[in-house]
């Protein structure tokens, strides 16, 4: 483990990243370049003190559970994210066989759609990138790695993850998940990435093996979802999703559908994200 490197190298990475491109408001009192440490914190789901100390050169061997965490916080590319793990003493895992990096013109429209919620998504259902609305909805999936890092594989190996939705539209929403994963399987037919995940959700899953066995197909455009927020409750959103000539990635866009939903989410706005629970559950936005 060089720490020295470590240290410089996750500090420079940290002044890189503006905190529009991770959702974050720039605030008036910014008087650092980049993230704050606190923020980084928070993506990567761990302690302040343990980025100061990593930042400090006087951290142990960091996990490489605890570097992909990072990695995504940061939102580095596939040759800083080897980088990082090299500095860190650990091989790092092969990289997915689409960019897990939000294309920089996805990013520019995050920004420019201001208040109103939206997303970068794979093809696979990972979170690349959200404006600062669409953290107030979501939370930071970010936190999550492994298979975790997939919607579709919370969504039939954790409970929770389903709480986001109403108990009324599970079964559709199940079926329309299993649906896309299925043309998206087919669009990359022998992907390694998707062709593991699959088979990892049929061995996790004797739901997502029944539905997988009915060979439904569905690439998702555009719908309207009913979410369950913690903080402001019932929210019914119109969604459009914008996908990428190669289909790899998707800009997910959501705009209240009524009234009162808008009103909510103005709400949501002003209670801010000082609050907002580490451990919320997902929105279902695939």
């Amino acid at each position: 483990m060089e720490r020295e490197q470590l240290a410089d190298f996750l500090r420079s990475r940290r002044e890189a990243v503006r905190p529009a491109d991770v959702g974050l408001p720039e605030g008036p009192r910014r008087r650092t370049a980049g993230l704050r440490r606190e923020e980084v914190a928070m993506l990567a789901g761990m302690s302040v003190d343990y980025v100061v100390r990593l930042e400090q050169g006087r951290s142990s061997q960091p996990s490489a559970q605890l570097l992909g965490a990072l990695a995504r916080a940061l939102r580095l590319s596939e040759d800083e994210r080897a980088h990082l793990f090299h500095l860190a003493g650990h091989r790092a895992p092969p990289a997915d066989g689409v960019a897990r990096l939000a294309r920089a013109g996805l990013v520019r429209m995050l920004d420019l759609l201001g208040d109103t919620p939206a997303l970068v998504l794979s093809d696979l259902g990972e979170l690349l990138a959200q404006n600062r609305t669409a953290l107030l909805l979501n939370g930071d999936p970010a936190r999550f790695s492994g298979d975790r890092r997939y919607l579709v594989y919370r969504w039939f190996t954790d409970p929770e993850a389903r709480a986001a939705a109403p108990p009324e539209d599970r079964a559709e929403l199940t079926r329309r998940i299993v649906a896309d994963l299925r043309a998206t399987a087919g669009r990359r037919s022998g992907d390694p990435t998707v062709t593991g995940l699959v088979e990892r959700l049929r061995a996790a899953s004797a739901e997502f093996r029944r539905l997988w066995a009915e060979h439904e197909v569905a690439v998702r455009r555009a719908d309207r979802k009913t979410l369950l927020h913690p903080r402001v409750g019932r929210l019914v959103m119109d969604c459009e999703t914008l996908v990428t000539p190669d289909q790899g990635q998707q800009l997910l866009v959501l705009t209240p559908a009524d009234v009162e939903t808008r009103e909510r989410l103005d709400l949501l706005r002003v209670l801010g994200i000082q609050e907002f629970p580490t451990g919320a559950t997902d929105t279902p936005t695939r």
